[in-house]
């Protein structure tokens, strides 16, 4: 039976537990911040699951402690950044600062980053663009994952990607996705629980469809949409790898191996809404937009329509309140943490002998 912990306890053990392999504290923060998010946005698989991960990254030296980007070009609303290594989530973060302050400036920008590693969730990072009056797209390669569309090795990642717009009253509308039939994190996330993948969303090393999350993570991750998945995250590739002159395609090593340099790529492309719209315009139509899509006749079974990040807020507000339940692998790797480091592992709220049988 799982554990439920606050979510603040689980900010406090992961940003501490970082700073132990020399990471800033401001950094750490937001490390363990983006964990704890996901788990705050009902998306395990890409929260505390992860921070044995980036810390065994940390340890080996494939992830540098200390983030320190070099600027490759700067030509005002473009700039290229060689990431060197570091944490991805605080290179995505300060490319954050950076698309936001030359969007204002030039109306649009693009921050492109070489040599990053997996940033967790991109609608962290598109949120916070949004919310300082940008339209914001992000794409991320990734190790592969799935094989070309006809193939049987996997040579292509899941490359994910997001897209964040202010929402006015309603908030932010974000999407956040991945190009295979679900994230990779999600089926370590069913093996971490014990629990079957659905059909359709990976096969073995053989190629044969298989519900068995330990087959799936030797195997494919199948594409969305047939081939149109794997297309756009061929293409995001190209945007995220090739054209920011980082890794692409099978040279990408990803967050759950411990040695090797990671290589991601990331590409931001922000764009300031009062280069285009008057902003209370935009807003409104946004609300117009919204609300004219969730007084849509709801299907049978179906009790509102949402728009895009809407469940995630639902989520977390409950979550704030609930706490955040952690699978029992995922626990015990966190306290494995504990134990390397010294810092005690939060005190759940809630435990397994008071779970009913």
């Amino acid at each position: 039976m799982p554990y439920t912990v606050a979510a603040a306890d689980l900010l406090r053990f992961a940003t501490a537990a970082t700073e132990t392999y020399g990471v800033p504290p401001a950094d750490a923060h937001v490390l363990a911040d983006t964990l704890v998010v996901a788990e705050l946005w009902g998306h395990a698989s890409h929260g505390m699951l992860r921070l044995p991960w980036y810390l065994s990254r940390l340890a080996s030296g494939a992830t540098t402690s200390v983030a320190a980007p070099a600027t490759v070009s700067d030509n005002g609303a473009v700039l290229v950044v060689d990431g060197r290594d570091g944490l991805g989530q605080v290179l995505a973060d300060r490319a954050v600062a950076q698309g936001v302050e030359r969007a204002r400036r030039h109306g649009i920008s693009a921050v492109a980053v070489r040599n990053s590693g997996h940033f967790g969730t991109a609608a962290y990072f598109t949120r916070k663009a949004a919310e300082q009056g940008c339209v914001a797209l992000l794409a991320t390669n990734a190790s592969p994952a799935m094989a070309p569309w006809g193939g049987r090795e996997k040579r292509v990642g899941t490359n994910p990607w997001s897209i964040a717009a202010p929402g006015g009253r309603h908030g932010t509308v974000v999407m956040d996705i991945a190009n295979t039939a679900v994230a990779r994190g999600k089926i370590y996330h069913a093996r971490e629980r014990g629990e079957p993948i659905p059909e359709g969303w990976a096969a073995d090393a053989d190629g044969v469809p298989t519900t068995d999350p330990r087959r799936a993570i030797e195997g494919l991750i199948l594409p969305m949409a047939g081939h149109k998945g794997y297309a756009i995250s061929f293409m995001f590739d190209v945007l995220a790898g090739v054209l920011t002159g980082s890794a692409f395609g099978s040279a990408v090593v990803g967050p759950y191996e411990p040695t090797g340099r990671s290589g991601v790529g990331h590409l931001l492309i922000c764009v300031d809404i009062r280069s285009m719209a008057e902003p209370a315009e935009f807003e409104r139509r946004m609300e117009a937009l919204i609300e004219e899509t969730k007084s849509t006749p709801t299907a049978s079974g179906t009790a509102e329509v949402f728009v895009p990040g809407e469940p995630e807020v639902r989520t977390a507000e409950r979550l704030r309140a609930e706490g955040i339940t952690i699978a029992d692998d995922t626990w015990a790797a966190l306290a494995r943490v504990a134990g390397t480091t010294a810092v005690p592992l939060p005190t759940p709220t809630s435990t397994p002998e008071e779970f009913p049988a």
